[in-house]
């Protein structure tokens, strides 16, 4: 949008030196400004608006199965591990080159599993550290668009006040007071005049100079604007970059494995069963916490006499190997320690009103589009996929009687039986809420993340037991 205060100023400017009535060295600064930096746009350039979902995804932005990936999915596991690499690397936009030697590093693993497993906890932490600069140059960039929009309006309106003041002037020039050599009797009309001249002066030159500032404004506001997008544009490229490391290491695990034993089939089967015949959340913890039970799947539960005296040292130290095949210490133990399992704000609270006429049992955090999920603590998969109208949930066993509940998820790459370590990737948000809603400020269209600690299938408050940002970051 050309800024036209600062041509008609310059108009105003020529009209007055020619009448000899004042020099505005202020005001020329204005005009010799660089006008390519003053008429640039911010708003195409800082669009917020979302993505168009990628070629073969539904609403919720995760993609969708196709005959071809149904039939691998049933076949060889290391056909549908390859279709699932290739439909990762088909949406990222790194060089053939940097894809190449991601899967070279990771080759390099082959049968490593500890060395897989800590490079994947890596990669998540890298991603979450990643997602909280995204968010915060974001709203950087938002506060910027903000400002611009308050520059712009102040100029529009010194348009308004300045076309008022040329409008004056010209009705002045098209009847201007004679001279005084020619007709003393108008040195009335001639003096009215120069004192319109001389009161308006100065609020022009105030108006002169309020207009250069904020044309230096705009500038300042491109240029960190524009600093700000590259920074957005280099975290953007670690996502990506993580992105692709993270599946291709879930890939490679999942390589180590030709085929899915007889025995993990029948536990997924069961689990899906359970699922499909339980219709309260209690219902299906407690049948899947009983098979688990039955199973051995797990260590058993322990009272507080049982729980061995840790330094928080051992305990993290524990934490720290990266080779674990259980919990790294008892679930008690891990109060203080547990992962927070995606980056956003809590919306509510356990306990509070959950927007249906009901109490919290959980915790709901609405999250980025297309976030990470982490598992929040270690643990046996115990269940993973749709559930009544709670979206994709996943639900861990982390031993002594305790589970965790993840909900609203759009993917989960994590599968029934599995073991995963505290801070290892279960799965992504999707693009819009999925399953229950929450009732916010922030309206109930963004991902929302719902997170519920029980233990012996008793809801309890997770707060106090997430560990603080320097313990993870």
């Amino acid at each position: 949008m050309p800024l036209r205060p600062a041509h008609r100023i310059g108009s105003l400017l020529v009209g007055l030196l020619l009448t000899g009535a004042l020099s505005w060295p202020g005001l020329a600064q204005t005009e010799t400004a660089p006008e390519p930096a003053v008429d640039m746009e911010l708003r195409p350039s800082l669009s917020m608006e979302p993505e168009a979902a990628p070629e073969g995804a539904d609403a919720t932005g995760a993609l969708t199965e196709d005959p071809a990936a149904q039939e691998s999915e049933s076949g060889d596991p290391a056909v549908h591990n390859a279709a699932d690499l290739a439909e990762v690397e088909a949406t990222l936009s790194l060089s053939r080159e940097r894809i190449d030697a991601l899967k070279a590093e990771i080759a390099a693993m082959e049968g490593d599993r500890t060395q897989q497993n800590a490079a994947l906890i890596a990669a998540a932490q890298r991603v979450k550290l990643a997602e909280i600069e995204v968010a915060d140059v974001e709203e950087r960039i938002s506060d910027l668009i903000v400002r611009e929009l308050e520059v712009r309006g102040r100029l529009d309106g010194a348009d308004a006040e300045v076309s008022n003041v040329l409008a004056a002037l010209e009705r002045i020039s098209l009847n201007p007071p004679p001279a005084l050599i020619v007709d003393p009797g108008d040195a009335l009309g001639s003096a009215r005049g120069a004192m319109l001249i001389a009161a308006i002066l100065p609020q022009l030159r105030e108006r002169a100079d309020a207009v250069a500032t904020d044309l230096k404004t705009l500038t300042e506001i491109k240029a960190a604007a524009l600093a700000e997008e590259e920074t957005l544009k280099a975290n953007h490229e670690v996502l990506e970059e993580e992105q692709l490391r993270i599946a291709t290491l879930i890939a490679a695990r999942k390589a180590g494995i030709d085929q899915m034993s007889a025995e993990l089939q029948a536990e997924e089967a069961e689990a899906v069963a359970l699922a499909e015949r339980a219709s309260t959340l209690r219902e299906l913890i407690g049948a899947l916490s009983e098979r688990a039970a039955a199973g051995a799947t797990a260590a058993p539960a322990t009272t507080d006499a049982d729980l061995p005296q840790l330094s928080p040292e051992a305990i993290e130290l524990a934490f720290a190997d990266a080779g674990r095949t259980q919990p790294a210490v008892p679930f008690p133990l891990a109060r203080g320690y547990l992962t927070s399992p995606a980056n956003g704000v809590t919306v509510v609270d356990f306990g509070a009103n959950d927007g249906r006429g009901g109490i919290a049992q959980g915790q709901s955090i609405v999250t980025r589009a297309e976030a990470q999920v982490l598992a929040p603590a270690d643990g046996w998969v115990l269940y993973k996929g749709p559930y009544l109208n709670y979206g994709q949930i996943v639900i861990l066993n982390t031993g002594s009687g305790y589970t965790a509940l993840l909900a609203g998820l759009g993917a989960i790459t994590a599968e029934i039986g599995q073991f995963v370590q505290m801070g290892e990737p279960l799965g992504t948000m999707g693009s819009r809420t999925i399953g229950r809603t929450v009732s916010t400020n922030a309206g109930n269209d963004q991902p929302t993340l719902y997170i519920e600690l029980r233990e012996n299938n008793e809801p309890f408050d997770p707060a106090g037991w997430w560990a603080r940002p320097e313990q993870t970051g």
